[in-house]
This record gives structure tokens, C-alpha cells and sequence, in this order.
């Protein structure tokens, strides 16, 4: 994450993306961001993060959520055994502004995700994978974050329900002005909704700019959405992209 220190990775009130495949450093670089990466034995060994005009490396998770940041990880991780309503109040935990507030961003969750609301007595473990990416992003937003960092949204979720939340987070972004950092591997879905995109390969950014201007690069186009211009590619040629790949070398 060595360029990551000198970087802006977005502006207030915006969504970025970070793009790559398997391995690139989308996660790491998220929980780096929201202190998370200590639990793993992992630190950040060059250049510090700051947020806000402050370092927040070096604090904890509980400490940063209660400044705004909120992480939705991997894979939902809702708490199977609870009501969808008990999920979202847990994201409320950590709120000292009184029970009509956190009531009232309940609400708030309820209507950006009406689906929720219809199966707010029903078990996390009963419903379907759309739902349950659902509850987890609208229990961040009952921590009332000011940044939400997004990893893998679209993971395991049918096309329809993919744009289904991609969309519900740009309105989120629109209406709320809360700033999305998501980290996503379907390039095409993430450069559609995104304000701003960053290619990581191997722990480092090879590529950023803003999203329609990714969307309509050459290399991107070719290796990450596969298209180009010069029609269908054959496998032979596939295999050699990375040797190819003009930002690398």
C-alpha cells in the first residue's frame, strides 16, 4: 500500500471504487482504512492514513466508528440468530444521541430498503443473500456514518438485486451525501455508480481516474471488462495480458 499514503482516496460526499481481481489488495486496503487490520496481525508499515485532517491508523475500530467511519464487510456477516430489526438497532450501539434519533434513522433504513421493513421479525439466517447485503449496509447506517467503506457488494447476489443495491447506494450518496469507498470486483457494475476508480494489482495502484474516463480506456476496457475494440479475443491472447498490460511496464 505504498502510494496509498500520498493519495486522496476520495473526496467528501462522493463514491470511489477500488477495482482489481483476487488478490490485488481491495480488502486489506479497506480494513487498513477502518482499523480492522490489527485483528488480522496486520499494520500499516509505510505512510499513515488520515481522515478528516487527522491520523486514524494507529487508533482503534470502536474509536473510529464513533468519528463516522463504518465498515460493511465481505460477505455480510449479519448476525444470523437475530431479527432483521436486532441486526440494524445493533448498528445503533454505539450512538449517545437518545432513542427518537436512533428511531428515526431506523425509519430512514426502512424506507431506502422497504424490503427490510417487510421482514424485520424474521431471522438474518431466513433470508436471502440480497436481503442479508441489505441488512449490513443498513446497519452501518444506523451508526449515522459520514463515510461507509463497502467491500464487495455484489458478491453472491443475483444481477437484479446487484443493481438493486448499487442503486439504492447512489441514492444514499445523493440524498444523504454519505461517501462510499467500495471495493468490487465486477468492474463494469462499480464504474457505473462510482464517481472515481483505482486499479489496484499486487498492493499498488497501476490506474485511477474518473469513472467514465476508466470505463472508456483501452486497457481497461480489455482486461477488466472484457472488450475491445478489435472484437472477440482469443484465449491464446488472453493469457498473455499481464506481460502486455502498458501500465506495468
Amino acid at each position: 500500500m505504498k502510494r496509498w499514503v500520498r493519495q486522496t482516496l476520495t473526496d467528501k460526499g462522493r463514491i470511489a471504487a477500488l477495482l482489481g481481481g483476487n488478490g490485488a489488495g481491495k480488502t486489506t486496503t479497506l480494513r487498513a482504512v477502518s482499523c480492522l487490520l490489527r485483528a488480522e496481525r496486520g499494520e500499516v508499515t509505510k505512510g499513515s492514513i488520515h481522515y478528516e485532517g487527522h491520523r486514524i491508523d494507529k487508533e482503534d475500530a470502536p474509536a473510529l466508528v464513533r468519528q463516522g467511519v463504518v465498515q460493511v464487510m465481505e460477505g455480510r456477516h449479519c448476525f444470523a440468530h437475530l431479527t432483521i430489526e436486532d441486526n440494524l438497532l445493533a448498528g445503533a450501539y454505539s450512538r449517545r444521541d437518545g432513542k427518537g434519533a436512533v428511531q428515526a434513522t431506523l425509519d430512514k433504513v426502512y424506507t431506502y430498503f422497504p424490503r427490510l421493513k417487510e421482514r424485520r421479525h424474521s431471522q438474518a439466517a431466513y433470508t436471502s443473500g440480497g436481503e442479508q447485503q441489505m441488512c449490513a449496509i443498513g446497519r452501518a447506517l444506523m451508526a449515522s456514518p459520514k463515510l461507509i467503506l463497502l467491500d464487495e457488494p455484489s458478491m453472491g447476489l443475483a444481477p437484479q438485486v446487484v443493481d438493486e443495491v448499487f442503486a439504492i447506494v447512489r441514492e444514499l450518496n445523493q440524498r444523504e451525501g454519505t461517501t462510499f469507498l467500495l471495493a468490487e470486483q465486477n468492474t463494469a457494475m462499480a464504474l457505473r455508480y462510482a464517481d472515481h476508480g483505482y486499479i489496484l494489482e499486487n498492493g499498488r495502484v497501476v490506474l485511477d481516474g474518473a469513472a467514465a474516463d476508466l470505463a472508456a480506456n483501452d486497457d481497461v476496457r480489455e482486461f477488466y471488462l472484457g472488450l475491445a475494440d478489435r472484437g472477440q479475443k482469443s484465449f491464446r491472447e488472453a493469457r498473455s495480458y499481464r506481460r502486455r498490460k502498458r501500465w506495468l511496464s
